[in-house]
């Protein structure tokens, strides 16, 4: 199969997005499958209008070829691209790549260019609904663009052949705003990376000397995250917040937490030792379409304190694998804390069945269940398309009479 992935985000930058598409290519690859990449640039300029897979810019990732768009930087967060240009341009891109689906993650505004370009080449799209945007507005003090951009995600996943989501939560928000062809589709986990034998005793003494039990959060400091709510954490007898993350909310963070240890920004084996070697992972963020961060702790066998809004409301079984708490209830997440952190029973029990919950959530088992959405919408843009030429002469009949 031949795929074009286009990615509204992707390497350098690190998150959930950048990284379900790594996960994809090392499945294509292994399968032998062909795909090339197009993403935003780290700078206004990008690749030339028309790039062939034979002659890329010399990027590659996972051995395909990577395009980079132009791009301009977010104001309030420079390490974050929006891809710049027309649908002109993907269009050409596709033309050349001829796929034979176009997947499309997280779109927004590369991700809209991509879906219409793909319409009018008459090829499928498969929509992954990953961020909510329209939610970020509030929290970047636009809140008045909430229902702008709603509108924008119920037009691109109206248009796109077939839209996966993450939780039951998003399936029932899309639903509800009149999305169609919703299917979901969860993400694994690498429990041989993120596991409980990589608990660092001198990582814990590190954090705290005295034997305290540690709290932790791990994910991007940014608005949407809501990590201030942590601040109902701070001064709980006998504990240790400790930050795993970088961005723009840094600064602030660190003068509304001033007796928390901030790690700074961790990856691969670094970033499963942390994980492994928190008490409680607590993750207050509204916004979340999944949380991946839940199941690598889960998978580190650390029980997790959430927010009952999302994806969280999936991945946690309150009171056998952790526990959530009503959105803005900043006291029920504190007692939630507290009972996993005082009870050394109850948290060993959730840590156990946390464990548990995720194995056998291998990201080979969901990539091949991606494969069969791809097979689907090829399926039934053919069925469009043999339709495709009928539809329109009747159109044309209807507008004569």
């Amino acid at each position: 199969m031949k795929v074009a992935v286009v990615a509204e985000s992707f390497l350098p930058h690190v998150n959930g997005v950048s990284n379900s598409v790594l996960k994809v290519l090392t499945h294509l690859r292994r399968r032998g499958d062909s795909a090339t990449v197009i993403a935003p640039s780290a700078s206004a300029f990008g690749t030339r209008t028309v790039v062939t897979p034979e002659a890329p810019t010399g990027e590659t990732c996972s051995g395909f070829p990577v395009i980079r768009v132009p791009s301009l930087p977010l104001p309030d967060y420079p390490t974050v691209r929006v891809a710049a240009g027309t649908s002109t341009r993907l269009r050409l891109l596709l033309e050349q790549m001829q796929p034979d689906v176009v997947h499309v993650a997280s779109p927004f505004i590369l991700g809209w260019r991509a879906i219409q370009a793909a319409r009018t080449l008459g090829l499928p799209t498969v929509s992954v609904y990953q961020t909510e945007v329209p939610t970020f507005a509030a929290r970047y003090r636009a809140r008045w663009a909430e229902p702008l951009l709603w509108q924008h995600v119920e037009r691109m996943h109206s248009a796109s052949t077939i839209n996966l989501v993450p939780s039951s939560f998003c399936h029932n928000q899309l639903r509800e705003r009149g999305v169609p062809r919703l299917k979901i589709w969860r993400r694994g986990v690498d429990s041989d990376l993120f596991t409980p034998t990589r608990r660092s005793a001198l990582l814990r003494r590190t954090w705290a000397p005295h034997g305290e039990k540690i709290i932790g959060f791990v994910g991007r400091l940014a608005a949407e995250k809501q990590v201030t709510d942590l601040t109902a954490l701070d001064g709980i007898p006998g504990t240790r917040l400790v930050i795993v993350g970088a961005g723009p909310e840094e600064g602030a963070l660190r003068r509304h937490l001033p007796h928390a240890h901030f790690a700074g920004f961790q990856s691969n084996e670094d970033l499963a030792t942390h994980m492994a070697s928190l008490d409680v992972l607590v993750h207050p963020g509204e916004a979340e379409t999944f949380c991946q961060t839940i199941q690598e702790a889960f998978a580190s066998a650390v029980p997790v304190v959430a927010v009952g809004r999302g994806g969280p409301v999936d991945l946690v079984d309150p009171g056998r694998t952790g526990w959530l708490y009503q959105p803005g209830d900043v006291t029920g997440m504190r007692a939630a804390v507290e009972h996993l952190v005082f009870n050394e029973e109850a948290r060993s029990r959730a840590a156990s069945h946390a464990h548990r919950e995720v194995q056998g959530r291998t990201w080979e088992s969901v990539a091949n269940q991606l494969i069969g959405h791809y097979a689907r919408a090829v399926e039934i843009n053919s069925r469009i398309q043999a339709h495709a030429p009928t539809m329109t002469l009747l159109s044309r009949r209807a507008g004569l009479s």
